[in-house]
């Protein structure tokens, strides 16, 4: 895997509430990978399908819509080495409940509503940008050399 595999995360709502955008950039900051791009937002319905669309249908859809259409988000874009499986191990279990302590969720996180965070699916080939392309454009997407890098990375 390169170093530049970029993934999309994002704080959700509760996450924004609860003043958690902070901790949740500290620990994938921490964890070595790169912010490339960051967008405080709200998503409309519109996106809120469009990013749920695989979902439309099941009994859970309209509740996800309307939670995560119910406050402010922050969207992000991380880089790094395997950065989504990363990102993935960060957030732990999708149920809160469930979730490691060590883990965002498990940490933070009460249960399945609340759980904190999105993180795009490794076993989704084609996520990444499919998610990134709805939320950022090209260019909002910086390209640069983080002087710790070698730090990280054999």
């Amino acid at each position: 895997m390169s170093h530049d595999e970029r993934t999309f995360v994002m704080a959700k709502p509760d996450a924004v509430q609860r003043g958690l955008i902070g901790e949740i950039v500290s620990r994938i900051e921490g964890k070595g990978l790169k912010l490339v791009a960051g967008k405080f937002m709200r998503i409309d319905e519109e996106l809120a399908h469009e990013h749920y669309g695989e979902h439309e249908g099941k009994p859970f859809f309209d509740g996800l819509v309307e939670f995560i259409t119910s406050g402010p988000v922050f969207a992000m874009v991380w880089e790094g080495d395997d950065a989504t499986r990363q990102v993935r191990r960060l957030m732990g279990a999708t149920d809160a409940r469930d979730a490691q302590p060590g883990t965002i969720r498990g940490d933070l996180g009460n249960d399945l509503g609340h759980n904190l965070i999105h993180g795009s699916d490794h076993e989704d080939e084609g996520a990444n940008e499919r998610e990134i392309d709805l939320f950022f454009d090209d260019e909002e997407l910086l390209d640069w050399d983080r002087d710790a890098s070698t730090w990280v990375y054999e």
